[in-house]
């Protein structure tokens, strides 16, 4: 039905000779090319028409966007004879292939003439009787403008016409809708800019995930990163909350009523819909697995899981991850798992079946395999066999609109409803498929559009909703290659260059919780991961920038603990052989620590410290002290370096060590000398005295005898 050749404006020209007749007068009319038109379709009505007789309607408007007036327009619909064989066909439709059976033009009607600037509605009616479709299938359908009886553009689009006797297997679909965006603080709770309250108001995007939410779709399965919750928290649980603007500084804004409003209605809508949460911050997990940070994937999941709990008021699975851009390779498949994950919702090029490149069409298009694949399978881990959903590419284009094309909504509706009638008709398939539809993580959508596609999908004949997490492997799951992780998939990771600062901060991080009570949580657990976020990937100046303001609030952190009355380059003495050194220890925090502080002699052969350098415990209240004493033997007299060091109970080291200098002498045993010959020289110089006057006593006492003889 549809084939390139490089006949195709003779083949076109062939058509309009058939079919077209130049009205009279218009020989001289100026030529109107596409660029100067837009036709957009407004509505295409019903959506699938069921019965022979039924109206199709067609409703639209046409623009006069150039210069030169539309002196006579026409419009009509253009329709094959022929369905769609293929969704390759239908891709290569779109992408401009030329309709071989083009059956005789429909609703031909002509527009008043229209002056630049202006624009005439029009409306076209046929039906499937009308139209000579007698059976269930996707029929090209061309809205077509002419001026003067010339063909000036053609927009594409699809009819699907379902017959009461039409019968296709009913498959099963679910939609996965993320409302996930960037982190928006840093590690002092400070806003980086004030585009998550803009995004919140108004048409914001979050305003229009909102919406989507309130409608309450069947069927959808909401991924919601807690990360964005709690900023939106802090925007509103305070009196207050901080901005730090380009300029530098900081600008404070009162307690924000419009953002507690959007976390109330968001709790509301999603209190009986399908939710997973997400890791915390949208880790790019790939990344941290090929750099070695493997733990902050763990940690993201845990933190998510309560903060989700505490946010949303209810409890919230995160066994289902879908990592950034749908791309995982094996390592971080296993980090995943490791961390409770069960299922991961994947992208088609990252699970591949047979699909192949599209030479006619853009290289960034992909022509479908012959038939659908089902959306499960099992793929294998570390931990075990590990569910994967693959979103369907075509299916999850129709979420969105497209840039620049008018008419967007209807046409991109009309594609969806094909696609899946196109899936569900598909030759050699009886058994019901499961279908995922994923739209990128960070989409923005039209609320109008996604909830008229949903409703829409809702009522499809062909088609059951449920939710995501019930798709479960079938005997009608083909086959899949291995994950598919590619250069340029390596390449959109975060760097090594930044993940080794985000390494060197997490470290620092991690000590701040390693001397707490219990090894609570740390303040700057989730500062770090935000640090972690896939969102700077394509923003890795402001993800460096808050690397940097994080690694300094986890640096004023670790100097509140710090030992006292020993910078480097102080000198204590230590007299004698052996002695006691106090060493002290501050904590400026207002929390109890406990630590470890060990003190280790640069010259063993000089001074010893008899502890053998083991540790000594320190607990030390919130702003006390707390001090050792450090038993020390003298080898050789003289100067001495030791380090102290600082460490968690479990050995880490805390800060840079400290050096002391420690002067030793044999001063003490002098002064023994010096003591004991001095006393042994006054008990001789007490003995020789006493022995002197019991001599002179003798004396006298011998010279009174003789004088009492003479007398």
């Amino acid at each position: 039905m549809i084939r390139k050749t490089t006949l195709l404006p003779v083949l076109i020209a062939a058509l309009l000779s058939a079919f077209v007749v130049t009205p009279a007068g218009t020989a001289a009319a100026a030529t109107v090319t596409a660029q100067q038109v837009r036709v957009t379709i407004e509505s295409i009505t019903p959506d699938v028409p069921r019965k022979p007789a039924d109206e199709i309607k067609v409703i639209g408007k046409l623009t006069n966007t150039g210069t030169t007036p539309l002196a006579a327009p026409m419009m009509r619909l253009r329709p094959a004879r022929q369905p769609f064989s293929s969704r390759a066909a239908m891709e290569e439709y779109l992408a401009g292939g030329f309709v071989s059976d083009y059956g005789a033009a429909h609703s031909v009607i002509t527009l008043p003439a229209i002056a630049p600037g202006g624009t005439a509605a029009f409306e076209l009616k046929t039906t499937p009787m009308a139209l000579t479709l007698s059976r269930f299938g996707v029929y090209p359908l061309g809205v077509e403008l002419l001026n003067a009886g010339l063909p000036v553009t053609t927009v594409r689009t699809f009819l699907t016409y379902a017959p009461p006797n039409a019968k296709p297997p009913k498959n099963r679909i679910a939609f996965a809708l993320p409302i996930i965006d960037q982190p928006r603080r840093g590690p002092d709770d400070v806003f980086i800019d004030d585009n998550l309250r803009t995004s919140l108001l108004g048409s914001g995007r979050l305003a229009d995930l909102l919406r989507i939410a309130k409608s309450q779709p069947k069927n959808v399965t909401w991924f919601v990163d807690p990360a964005l919750l709690d900023d939106v928290q802090a925007m509103s649980a305070g009196e207050q909350y901080k901005v730090r603007p380009k300029a530098g500084g900081e600008i404070k804004r009162p307690r924000d009523t419009a953002a507690a409003q959007w976390l109330d209605e968001l709790r509301a809508a999603l209190a009986t819909q399908n939710v997973v949460a997400t890791p915390y911050a949208d880790p790019d997990v790939t990344a941290l697995a090929h750099q070695g940070l493997d733990e902050e994937t763990a940690k993201a999941i845990t933190i998510s899981g309560a903060k989700a709990r505490t946010l949303l008021k209810r409890d919230v699975p995160t066994a289902t991850a879908w990592p950034p851009a749908g791309k995982i390779d094996d390592d971080a498949l296993d980090l995943l798992t490791v961390g409770g994950v069960t299922t991961v919702l994947l992208d088609a090029d990252n699970l591949t079946t047979s699909a192949r490149p599209n030479p006619t069409a853009d290289a960034a298009l992909t022509v479908p395999p012959a038939v659908t694949p089902d959306a499960a399978t099992t793929i294998d881990s570390v931990s075990g066999p590990v569910r994967a959903l693959v979103a369907d590419p075509g299916l999850s284009r129709t979420l969105e609109l497209q840039k620049g094309v008018p008419g967007s909504s209807t046409l991109q509706k009309q594609r969806f409803v094909a696609e899946t009638a196109m899936i569900a008709g598909e030759q050699g398939v009886t058994a019901p498929r499961s279908l995922v539809v994923a739209p990128p993580r960070r989409w923005n959508p039209n609320p109008t559009h996604v909830t008229n596609l949903l409703k829409t999908a809702a009522g499809l004949p062909w088609l059951t909703g449920v939710p995501l997490t019930s798709i479960k492997q079938t005997k009608a799951s083909a086959p899949r290659a291995g994950l598919t992780y590619t250069d340029a998939d390596r390449k959109a990771e975060l760097s090594r260059k930044y993940l080794e600062s985000v390494r060197r901060v997490a470290g620092k991080a991690a000590l701040t919780s390693g001397i707490t009570s219990g090894h609570a949580p740390s303040a700057f657990d989730t500062a770090v991961l935000r640090l972690t976020s896939s969102a700077w990937r394509v923003k890795s100046g402001i993800g460096a920038r808050e690397a940097r303001q994080v690694e300094a609030k986890v640096g004023e952190s670790l100097a509140k603990v710090y030992i006292t009355g020993s910078a480097q380059g102080r000198t204590r003495s230590l007299a004698g052989q052996e002695g006691q050194i106090p060493v002290s220890v501050k904590n400026g925090r207002d929390e109890p620590v406990s630590l470890t502080v060990q003190v280790t002699s640069d010259s063993t052969d000089l001074l010893e410290i008899v502890s053998d350098g083991k540790p000594q415990r320190l607990d030390i209240g919130p702003g006390q002290s707390g001090t050792i004493q450090v038993k020390m033997r003298v080898k050789v007299s003289g100067d001495s370096l030791v380090t102290i060091q600082l460490r968690t109970l479990d050995g880490k080291a805390y800060q840079k060590p400290a050096k002391l200098t420690i002067r030793t002498t044999g001063y003490t045993q002098i002064a023994l000398v010096i003591v004991g010959g001095a006393l042994s020289v006054m008990l001789a110089a007490v003995v020789m005295r006493v022995l002197r006057r019991r001599s002179e006593r003798r004396v006298a006492k011998t010279a009174k005898s003789r004088e009492s003889e003479r007398v």
